[in-house]
């Protein structure tokens, strides 16, 4: 999900909920403690220099018991953001602790924001020497006309 996506769809909800790929809710007195742009200059293991960029949420869970996030506040802290540091509209990615800091990408299921797994992969498969799935043949299927240029009279063996 882009940053202007949010932005849109905060308007139209009564509260701002989170809950995780798994069905769990991140509980309803949670914090964003953080509003910014993550920028990640890297290099495959392919040797291809990449660059990514993203808008950063983090949530926090504090004992704050009576704290209620509303949309209208989310969307300010959001447009404070843009305003004092740039943000662009880059896909957001939203840290939670869990049992540690995960990472997740950001979904809406038209009630609640859901907090989707992140997973790793190779960037460069092409370049870094990852088989590519072997082709499944049956021997059955495979042609018995061919011949071989070995005879026990031609001397190669």
């Amino acid at each position: 999900m882009k940053l202007s996506e949010i932005k849109a769809i905060l308007p139209t909800l009564a509260n701002v909920e989170f809950q995780l790929e798994n069905g769990d809710f991140v509980p309803e007195h949670f914090h964003v403690t953080e509003v910014g742009t993550v920028t990640k200059y890297f290099i495959d293991c392919g040797g291809k220099v990449r660059h990514e960029k993203v808008v950063n949420f983090q949530l926090w869970n504090a004992n704050d018991f009576e704290h209620r996030l509303k949309p209208g506040k989310l969307l300010h802290i959001i447009n404070l953001s843009e305003e004092e540091l740039g943000i662009e509209d880059n896909e957001i990615e939203v840290e939670y602790q869990n049992t540690t800091i995960g990472k997740y990408d950001l979904e809406f299921n038209g009630k609640t924001f859901v907090l989707k797994n992140k997973t790793t992969a190779c960037l460069a498969q092409d370049a870094c020497g990852i088989p590519v799935e072997k082709q499944k043949v049956r021997l059955s299927e495979l042609s018995s006309k061919q011949t071989s240029c070995c005879t026990p009279d031609s001397g190669c063996c």
